[in-house]
């Protein structure tokens, strides 16, 4: 793949995954743990942990796609 496109789609896929993780995160009962669930370092923590979750699953996709590209040429020899 060039690498031209291979960086829009790193870009849009840890992105993509960055909002889902953000989404998901909605409905994690943040109140049962945090001193004050409304306040900005709540919201800063959610946003970290949504960076990190999104990042991380963006990689094995990305990883993943990278290994199926490479079993072409272990068939076409």
């Amino acid at each position: 793949m060039e690498f031209g496109i291979q960086a829009v789609i790193s870009i849009l896929l840890s992105l993509i995954f960055i909002a889902l993780s953000w989404f998901a995160l909605q409905t994690f009962k943040f109140d049962l743990f945090l001193h004050r669930p409304d306040g900005w370092q709540a919201k800063t923590l959610m946003i970290l942990l949504s960076i990190v979750i999104g990042h991380g699953v963006a990689n094995f996709f990305l990883d993943y796609l990278g290994w199926s590209l490479m079993l072409r040429s272990f068939f076409a020899g």
